[in-house]
Protein backbone atom coordinates (compact mmCIF):
# COMPACT_ATOMS: atom_id res chain seq x y z
CA UNK A 1 0.00 0.00 0.00
CA UNK A 2 3.27 2.11 0.09
CA UNK A 3 2.34 3.38 -3.65
CA UNK A 4 -0.58 5.63 -2.38
CA UNK A 5 1.36 7.50 0.33
CA UNK A 6 3.30 10.97 -0.53
CA UNK A 7 6.25 11.72 0.90
CA UNK A 8 6.90 14.74 3.51
CA UNK A 9 8.02 17.03 1.34
CA UNK A 10 5.23 17.02 -0.81
CA UNK A 11 2.70 16.48 2.42
CA UNK A 12 4.62 20.33 3.58
CA UNK A 13 4.07 21.53 -0.09
CA UNK A 14 0.20 20.70 0.92
CA UNK A 15 -0.25 21.78 3.86
CA UNK A 16 1.33 25.29 2.89
CA UNK A 17 -2.11 25.91 0.62
CA UNK A 18 -4.70 24.89 2.79
CA UNK A 19 -5.97 27.45 5.24
CA UNK A 20 -4.99 28.19 8.44
CA UNK A 21 -7.54 27.16 11.46
CA UNK A 22 -8.71 30.96 11.83
CA UNK A 23 -9.25 31.31 7.55
CA UNK A 24 -10.95 26.98 7.92
CA UNK A 25 -13.03 28.40 10.56
CA UNK A 26 -14.43 31.63 8.81
CA UNK A 27 -15.04 29.61 5.56
CA UNK A 28 -17.28 26.69 7.79
CA UNK A 29 -18.93 29.73 9.66
CA UNK A 30 -19.94 30.62 5.80
CA UNK A 31 -20.86 27.18 4.90
CA UNK A 32 -22.74 26.99 7.85
CA UNK A 33 -25.15 29.41 6.81
CA UNK A 34 -26.33 27.97 3.60
CA UNK A 35 -27.53 24.96 5.43
CA UNK A 36 -30.50 26.36 6.51
CA UNK A 37 -33.26 26.21 4.21
CA UNK A 38 -34.88 29.37 6.06
CA UNK A 39 -32.00 31.35 5.21
CA UNK A 40 -31.43 29.26 1.82
CA UNK A 41 -35.08 30.66 1.00
CA UNK A 42 -34.94 34.33 1.95
CA UNK A 43 -31.39 34.50 -0.25
CA UNK A 44 -33.87 32.92 -3.54
CA UNK A 45 -35.96 35.42 -3.14
CA UNK A 46 -33.42 38.41 -2.82
CA UNK A 47 -32.05 36.97 -5.83
CA UNK A 48 -35.02 37.93 -7.81
CA UNK A 49 -35.47 40.94 -6.08
CA UNK A 50 -35.14 43.56 -3.31
CA UNK A 51 -37.72 43.07 -0.64
CA UNK A 52 -38.49 44.11 3.02
CA UNK A 53 -39.00 42.18 6.13
CA UNK A 54 -42.62 42.29 5.48
CA UNK A 55 -42.63 41.06 1.51
CA UNK A 56 -40.30 38.13 3.11
CA UNK A 57 -42.71 37.24 5.68
CA UNK A 58 -45.45 37.26 3.22
CA UNK A 59 -43.15 34.81 1.71
CA UNK A 60 -41.84 32.36 3.66
CA UNK A 61 -45.63 32.27 6.24
CA UNK A 62 -42.57 33.44 8.98
CA UNK A 63 -43.53 35.91 10.93
CA UNK A 64 -41.34 38.98 10.51
CA UNK A 65 -39.29 39.12 13.80
CA UNK A 66 -37.98 35.32 12.63
CA UNK A 67 -37.37 36.77 9.55
CA UNK A 68 -35.42 39.69 11.01
CA UNK A 69 -33.34 37.21 12.78
CA UNK A 70 -31.96 35.23 9.87
CA UNK A 71 -31.78 38.79 8.08
CA UNK A 72 -29.46 39.36 10.73
CA UNK A 73 -27.37 36.26 10.44
CA UNK A 74 -26.95 37.22 6.88
CA UNK A 75 -25.95 40.36 7.30
CA UNK A 76 -22.83 39.54 10.03
CA UNK A 77 -21.95 36.59 7.06
CA UNK A 78 -22.07 39.23 4.36
CA UNK A 79 -24.38 37.74 1.91
CA UNK A 80 -27.46 40.45 2.12
CA UNK A 81 -26.88 43.74 2.24
CA UNK A 82 -29.93 46.81 2.88
CA UNK A 83 -30.62 50.18 2.11
CA UNK A 84 -33.28 52.62 3.25
CA UNK A 85 -36.25 53.77 1.56
CA UNK A 86 -38.11 55.90 4.28
CA UNK A 87 -38.67 53.95 7.29
CA UNK A 88 -38.41 50.49 5.96
CA UNK A 89 -35.33 48.78 5.03
CA UNK A 90 -34.65 46.82 1.87
CA UNK A 91 -32.85 43.53 1.10
CA UNK A 92 -30.80 42.43 -1.63
CA UNK A 93 -27.69 40.15 -1.77
CA UNK A 94 -24.87 41.84 -1.19
CA UNK A 95 -23.13 40.53 -4.44
CA UNK A 96 -23.04 38.14 -7.31
CA UNK A 97 -21.22 35.42 -6.09
CA UNK A 98 -23.94 34.71 -3.65
CA UNK A 99 -25.99 34.42 -6.57
CA UNK A 100 -23.27 32.09 -8.08
CA UNK A 101 -23.31 30.35 -5.19
CA UNK A 102 -26.98 28.99 -4.94
CA UNK A 103 -26.16 28.45 -8.57
CA UNK A 104 -23.59 26.08 -8.22
CA UNK A 105 -25.21 24.28 -5.08
CA UNK A 106 -28.77 24.38 -7.32
CA UNK A 107 -26.42 22.58 -10.49
CA UNK A 108 -24.59 19.86 -7.85
CA UNK A 109 -27.86 18.84 -6.13
CA UNK A 110 -29.56 18.01 -9.44
CA UNK A 111 -26.47 16.35 -10.83
CA UNK A 112 -26.60 12.53 -11.47
CA UNK A 113 -25.30 10.45 -8.81
CA UNK A 114 -21.74 8.78 -10.36
CA UNK A 115 -19.67 6.16 -9.14
CA UNK A 116 -16.65 7.35 -10.34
Amino acid sequence: MDWCRIDQTRADELKEKIPVDEEMQDVAEFIRVFGDPTRLGILFYLRELPLCVHDLSLLTGMQQTAISHQLKVLRQMRLVKYHKEGRMAVYSLNDSHISQILDIGLKHTAEEVRND
